[in-house]
Order: structure tokens, then sequence, then C-alpha cells
């Protein structure tokens, strides 16, 4: 199932369970605007090459939208639909005033320069400065974009409107970023791990942990269940996998990974195939790259007692209902994931303010958030009877709601 059809399928039934009237179901459906925009440039070369951008904007009832760019060769309607949609009620989950937005570039940026990707965004900003902003919504790094790139929009958008350093989060440091910011999303996951945990009488100390994926999310994850005593005992990326059933010593695997560029030659465990990990024995999965790596075709094969989704809709509908027959509990990403937008949020705030705050500060409200968002997510599912993808579902399809209402929407 694509995320757009999945994604649907999950806020209907959050609908349901809500009893929202169907007038009032469709209009949060439907996006606020869609932009989709040609983007040509000079390679270096000399040669013209276009790209196709998008801009999705969901729903701005509780405030500025707030979404990813991000540049991939699969960038599509679809999904940027689905990704806005989610983003409004993740947004709503962890409590923060926005909106959902997501938007991206159907490109390869392995494939061009590093000035060729400095064209291109501003060249992708001069398209949608007008439908961005500060008080309308702020770009954030995604799958393919970075701080540097986040800069160059803060640049351009600064040619039209004056300085507007809360145009965007996931600034360098230098250019009005958050101290936090770069482990945000990483430490939120296993903020959320521990409550999960915590609400089944357990702790990361002693778990066994596998991970798919080491980018920033998986790389901050693993370090950080390592501290806290966890035992990661399987891990992959795109180069490859390694296990060790005795636990992985992952500051020497991302110090090997750094130096080699892979994972391979990893001399602290063994290889394994990339395929198994998802199935291999353990108490914890952590999928932390791409959506849809469990479906029906290998759900029943997964052995972790807990799945935290870390990625994007890392699980399919169908594999969900599988989870829910093998007694898995499975931790949404609407809520696990979104320690990265809830920084981005208190750097949208320090900016606004003009006012930095301490990286400790950034932490201790992050956690504050994070908690708080599971202590509202459960009452749900004890309200509702529901497992925790519906029990964050409902409250942020609810919050969004009573906030639509409120603004005088009528039936």
């Amino acid at each position: 199932m694509n995320p757009l059809s999945a994604t649907i399928r999950n806020f209907k039934h959050a609908s349901r369970i809500l009893g929202l009237d169907s007038k009032l179901e469709q209009s949060l459906l439907i996006p606020l605007r869609e932009i989709k925009v040609e983007c040509t440039i000079p390679r270096d070369d000399g040669s013209l090459v276009s790209f196709i951008g998008f801009r999705v904007q969901h729903d701005n009832a509780r405030g500025p939208m707030k979404g990813g760019i991000r540049y991939h060769h699969e960038v599509d309607p679809d999904e940027v639909n689905a990704l806005a949609q989610l983003m409004t009620w993740k947004t709503a989950v962890v409590g923060l005033p926005y909106g959902g937005a997501k938007g991206g570039i159907g490109c390869t940026p392995k494939e061009l320069s590093k000035s060729e990707l400095e064209r291109l965004t501003r060249v992708f900003t001069q398209k949608i400065h007008d439908v961005i902003g500060t008080q309308r919504d702020v770009p954030a790094p995604d799958m393919g974009t970075n701080s540097q790139t986040m800069a160059w929009i803060l640049d351009e958008y600064s040619k039209f409107h004056g300085h507007s350093p809360a145009v965007v989060t996931g600034k360098p440091l230098d250019l009005g970023g958050s101290l936090g910011r770069e482990a945000a999303t990483g430490r939120g996951v296993v903020i959320a791990t521990e409550e999960l945990l915590a609400d089944h009488g357990k702790s990361i100390s002693g778990l066994k942990f596998v991970i798919q994926g080491l980018g920033n999310v998986g790389s901050w994850v693993a370090k950080l269940i390592h501290e806290r005593g966890g035992k990661v005992i399987a891990v992959s990326d795109i180069t490859g996998a390694v296990k060790n059933p005795d636990g992985i010593d992952i500051p020497s695997l991302i110090k090997h990974k750094v130096s080699t560029g892979t994972l391979n030659d990893f001399q602290g465990g063994d290889a394994m195939d990339p395929k198994e990990l998802l199935v291999h024995e353990c108490d914890v999965l952590i999928p932390c790259a791409l959506g849809g790596v469990l479906n029906k075709h290998n759900a029943g094969n997964v052995k972790a007692r807990y799945i935290i989704e870390a990625a994007n809709h890392p699980c399919d509908p169908e594999a969900d209902e599988i989870f829910a027959n093998k007694g898995i509990i499975v931790l949404p990403d609407i809520y696990a994931n979104a320690g990265g937008v809830t920084v981005s949020y208190f750097e949208w705030v320090q900016n606004i303010q003009g006012f930095m705050w301490t990286e400790e500060t950034v932490n201790e409200r992050l956690q504050m958030y994070m908690r708080n968002a599971f202590h509202h997510i459960k009452t749900k599912c004890q309200s509702h009877n529901c497992n925790l993808r519906m029990g964050a579902f409902t409250l942020g399809v609810d919050r969004v709601a009573r906030a639509t209402v409120l603004r005088g929407w009528e039936a």
C-alpha cells in the first residue's frame, strides 16, 4: 500500500472513532494548497536541465505549516501529500502550534555538484517564496537535504523579504540554528522508546535492539541506546549489515563507517544479509530508513516484541494487522520520530525571540514534550480502547478538528 493510501486509511479510522462529521472529515483530508513548479538550471558544463519541485501545504488550523524538503529521485505528488498530512497530525500529537506541509524535488543529489545543488535550491525558492514564510510555512531539511540547503533557502528568501532567520529550521548554528537539532530526531526516538518500555515495566538497559539505517537518525539512536546500557545486536545501512549477539561497540562502528564509508569489514561483528535484519531476533526493532519496509510479506517473520517507527511509514497497514495478532507493540511514527520537528519548533521560537537557548535547555524541553505526548496518547488509547497508532491519530486529528471548528468552520 502506498504512503498516501495508508495515511488516508489511518485518518479515516481515527475519524470514525472520534465520530467526526463527514463534511469536516473531508475538509481535514483535502490539502490547503498543492504547488508544482519547474526548476531549470544550467549544469556546470553549460547545458540546461529541468527538475520538478513540489510543496504541499496540508493544514494551517493550528498555526504556520511545517515540513521538510527532500531531494530524491522518487519524490512524487502522492508521497509529498502523504507526508504533508502526517506532519499535520504529528505536530498536533506533540502539541506544537503548527500545521503540516512537505516538499521536495525529483532529483538525485549525488549526481549534482554542490554548485548545481545551490542553483537548484535557489530556483526552487524563487518559485515558492511567496507561499512560504515565518508565519505561513516553515521548511526544514529532509532526505537528501541538510543545513547547507536551508542556508541557501534562507539567503534566497531574504532577498525578497528581508532577513528572515525563522523562515526555515535545521539551519547551521552560525545562521541561527539551534543547539541539539542534529540529534533531535534520534534523541526523541530514544525518549519515546523509554516511555513505552517504562509503561511495560522495562527499561533500555539490558534489552536487545536491532536498528535499520545508520544515517543521522539511526546513528544517534544507536549511540544513545548504547550509552543507556542497551545492547545493539544488529545494524544495517545501504552498504551492508553487521551483527554481534553480545552487543556491537557502537562508537567503534560509527568511527569505522566515517573512516571507510561502509559497514563492511567491521571487526567488531559478523556480516549478515541486510534482508534478514528486520526479522532478526531481538526485543526492540527500530526501522530508521525508508517507508514500507515492514509489510505483509515479512511481518509474519518479525520476532521483536516492540517496533519503534523512527522512519516515516515503515509499517504498512497489512503489517500492523499481523503485528496486532502476534502481540507485537508498534510505536507509531507520528509520535516516535517527532523529536526533529519539536526541536525545529524550538529553533523557530528562538529565531523569533532573537534569544538562543543552551543545549541542556533544548534537551530538557524536548524530553518534556515527548513525555507529555506519550501520556496524552495513552489517555486516548484507554478512552477509545485502541492501539498506540490509533491513540496517536485520534489525538492529532481531534486537536486539529477542534481548532478548525473553533476558527469558524461550519457544516
